[in-house]
């Protein structure tokens, strides 16, 4: 005689909650980490280590010496604002960016940014890929935005993707630290030395 063990009753999926783009700022408000939100779902961004957070401060700096000196008012501003994008529904933060005059909020909200015209990233291993990926795609659909840095922290490596027209992005690489990356979009120069400052390669 054969017997057959009865199956356990299978147990429900539970899906991931979804929050509301308001509940996310509430909690983020009272949070002591960084999260993004991604169309309902808050996800943490990784903690920076200390070469990561010079050479944000490095950029942040040699952006701003650069932009007193051009004509256009331009705005640095920290890694401490998030980027809204309506299209997507995600609410992300950057390591710097640049506005042009006066910045745009998404319903008066200063916590959420319309308009860079330049963002910048710091790579890691960690997100290198979702840098280079998935936000890239996602700070695409931003109209103001014109001009995408990437920055490796291990080694001196600066891409410069500038928006020539339409969906078309043009890709400017500077691996030489006694050179400088120009950006188009603002007209602004600024050296590897100041990018790196401080910074040490293995």
């Amino acid at each position: 005689m054969t017997t057959i063990a009865a199956s356990k009753p299978s147990q429900p999926i539970t899906e991931p909650r979804r929050y509301s783009l308001a509940e996310y700022l509430l909690k983020e408000e009272r949070s002591a980490q960084k999260h993004e939100f991604h169309n309902g779902q808050i996800i943490r961004r990784p903690d920076s280590k200390l070469k990561h957070n010079e050479i944000s401060g490095n950029i942040i700096g040699a952006l701003k010496n650069s932009a007193r000196l051009l004509k256009n008012k331009y705005r640095v501003i920290t890694s401490d604002q998030k980027i809204y994008i309506p299209e997507v529904d995600k609410a992300l933060y950057a390591d710097a960016l640049v506005i042009c005059q006066e910045p745009e909020y998404w319903q008066k909200r200063e916590d959420l940014l319309l308009n860079p015209i330049v963002i910048v990233e710091v790579a890691s291993k960690s997100t290198r890929n979702y840098d280079r990926g998935e936000k890239f795609m996602s700070y695409r659909l931003i109209p103001s935005f014109q001009e995408y840095i990437l920055i490796e922290q291990d080694k001196p490596l600066v891409e410069s993707w500038y928006r020539s027209k339409p969906n078309t992005w043009e890709v400017t690489v500077e691996t030489d630290i006694k050179n400088a990356v120009f950006l188009r979009s603002i007209g602004a120069t600024v050296s590897l030395e100041d990018i790196y400052e401080n910074i040490i390669f293995v």
